[in-house]
């Protein structure tokens, strides 16, 4: 099992937001994590990366992770590309693919040949490698922070919501992108509220409800769920 976490609680002061879950993605696999706004999905993912406080058990790749910093979690192979992209606004495209490739910097043959990958599957990107990233489009800045992302060779890529506030055609793009990188064995771990989306790409899917689980299942199974198709695909 790539991530397994149990009984994890994270919480903002008084404010619970995630209350004891237990969620596994297995290596190679695509797992989703649907629900509304203040679901606490975010919060898982903030939670595995390091970013927040939590209790519970977070193991990666079979070691126990709970107690690491970021930098030492992202050393293991542990991405996160954030809801909002947050490139560097002031660095170029190829800057910023660059401090992707930190963790690897020393092998230069390594880190062009995943320039390379990258440019090749998001081809906007090589016309753009000397421009500041501050003055691309919000499609283009996502692609270039889930590009970022993939330029540190991650064992796990979390996504937060990559396809908020997109265009249609780029959110097709960026779907044909995520397919692509599950197809190279990527493990995936996804936050996404194009449950259809989601649910389409994905292998695995937990809903959350106030913090808590309140459905899982395999995403082909899902998507045929009533509750499912009511609430979450306006079926």
């Amino acid at each position: 099992m790539s991530l397994e976490i149990s009984g994890l609680e994270v919480s903002y002061g008084a404010v619970p937001a995630v209350r004891g879950i237990s969620l596994a993605v297995p290596g190679g696999k695509t797992v989703t994590i649907l629900g509304a706004n203040g679901a606490g999905k975010t919060s898982v993912l903030r939670a595995v990366m390091g970013l927040c406080r939590s209790r519970g058990s977070v193991r990666f790749l079979g070691r126990e992770i709970t107690g690491l910093a970021v930098h030492a979690r992202s050393a293991l192979g542990i991405q996160l590309v954030p809801e909002g992209r947050l490139v560097f606004s002031n660095l170029t495209v190829e800057e910023n693919l660059l401090a992707g490739a930190y963790n690897n910097r020393r092998d230069s043959a390594s880190v062009a040949r995943e320039m390379a990958k990258m440019l090749q599957m998001f081809p906007i990107l090589g016309h753009r490698l000397q421009q500041k990233a501050g003055t691309l489009s919000g499609g283009e800045q996502q692609m270039l922070a889930l590009a970022r992302g993939l330029m540190a060779r991650p064992k796990l890529l979390m996504l937060d919501e990559p396809t908020m506030g997109l265009a249609p055609i780029i959110v097709e793009q960026l779907s044909e992108a995520l397919l692509a990188i599950r197809r190279t064995g990527v493990t995936i771990l996804l936050v996404e509220q194009n449950a259809r989306l989601a649910l389409d790409i994905s292998d695995y899917a937990y809903f959350l409800q106030l913090g808590e689980v309140v459905l899982q299942g395999p995403s082909g199974e899902m998507k045929e769920d009533p509750r499912i198709r009511r609430v979450y695909l306006g079926i």
